[in-house]
């Protein structure tokens, strides 16, 4: 098991990306979003907890105006934990 403890300033967040064992998210402080390819992106808050099941293209970071803080936990496969792809654009982080 690999797990960070991440810090995000608002309007950070990751790029997209894909674990291939999965992820779990867990937020520890502040408020943020998480976001599914092809799904809105969902506010995430302290206490949440988040799966993201293995090859599934998502992202995740703080909000607009909020710091946040989680835990990331995920397995390594072959020495890699995550494969990482396009940065996120605005208008994925808000699609408003």
């Amino acid at each position: 098991m690999h797990a960070l403890t991440v810090h995000f300033e608002p309007g950070a967040r990751t790029a997209w990306h894909t674990h291939p064992l999965g992820q779990t998210l867990h937020v520890t402080q502040g408020s943020g979003r998480v976001c599914l390819r092809g799904q809105a992106p969902k506010t995430i808050n302290p206490g949440d907890t988040v799966w993201i099941p293995p090859g599934i293209e998502h992202w995740h970071g703080a909000g607009p105006e909020t710091q946040m803080t989680h835990i990331a936990m995920q397995e390594m496969d072959d020495g890699s934990a995550a494969t990482w792809l396009e940065h996120v654009s605005d208008a994925d982080y808000d699609p408003a």
